[in-house]
């Protein structure tokens, strides 16, 4: 499975963006999807999962703001990521796992390349 990330940027506070995971192989229905942030000198952290039936789980850091889909004919996953804070600054990582959704990131075996977001003050 590879995993192909798009949508970093540079945005101001309060603003949107949206990440895409393209996902290469045919599982991609029955996977659970998951993104992932890392801010410089922190650990990384979870964000937000959704499992391929629908059941979705969020950062209570990005609860309200932050939505996780899926189009599983594409094979795609999307982050909508609103009313973003300076404090949302981070590399974003999506990532695949077929053990169902998880909010550890042990749990995913597959992961696309980092895409950075900067919120401005």
């Amino acid at each position: 499975v590879q995993l192909q990330a798009y949508g970093g940027g540079l945005v101001q506070a309060g603003g949107s963006l949206r990440h895409t995971c393209a996902a290469s192989a045919l599982t991609f229905s029955t996977d659970a999807m998951g993104w992932f942030r890392q801010a410089p000198g922190k650990e990384r952290e979870f964000v937000a999962t959704r499992g391929s039936r629908g059941s979705t789980s969020y950062a209570a850091s990005v609860k309200g703001r932050f939505t996780i889909s899926r189009h599983n004919d594409k094979n795609t996953a999307y982050l909508q990521m609103n009313s973003l804070k300076p404090e949302d600054t981070a590399v974003y990582f999506c990532a695949a796992t077929t053990v169902g959704p998880s909010n550890s990131a042990r749990a995913y075996e597959y992961w696309g390349q980092g895409t950075l977001v900067t919120v401005s003050r």
